[in-house]
């Protein structure tokens, strides 16, 4: 291709950014605080489909259960709004599944955690 077409087109040459390596820790940390999470979302789906069952089947309506299940999808499509932004970007893979890992396992942690507690 000639150089000056390809300016044109492109804009003039830029080396690429080198990669970043990734961190042991940070990886490790990310993997338990996504696992942490993912136990916890899906004990806490868990609870929600027996609890409507029951409730199904006593006749009782349970129209707020179904507004505590729609709060999963919206946290998740917060977290992937938030993934999506330029500053999350340019970060490296397992710095960010860190952050947004810190971000996600709070709430699912607490609300698995609660019938527990409320159990003892």
């Amino acid at each position: 291709m000639n150089p000056s077409t390809y300016a044109a087109l492109y804009g003039p040459w830029q080396p690429a950014r080198p990669v970043r390596k990734e961190r042991p820790a940070v990886v490790a940390l990310a993997v338990l605080l996504w696992a942490v999470t993912a136990l916890s979302v899906s004990w806490v789906g868990g609870l929600a489909c027996v609890a409507l069952l029951w409730t199904a089947a006593a006749g009782h309506p349970s129209g707020g259960l179904f507004l505590l299940l729609l709060l999963f999808p919206a946290g998740a499509a917060a977290l992937v709004a938030l993934a999506r932004t330029s500053r999350f970007r340019e970060m490296a893979a397992a710095t960010r599944m860190l952050l947004l890992g810190a971000l996600a396992c709070p709430v699912p942690a607490v609300l698995a955690l609660g019938p527990w507690f409320l159990a003892s």
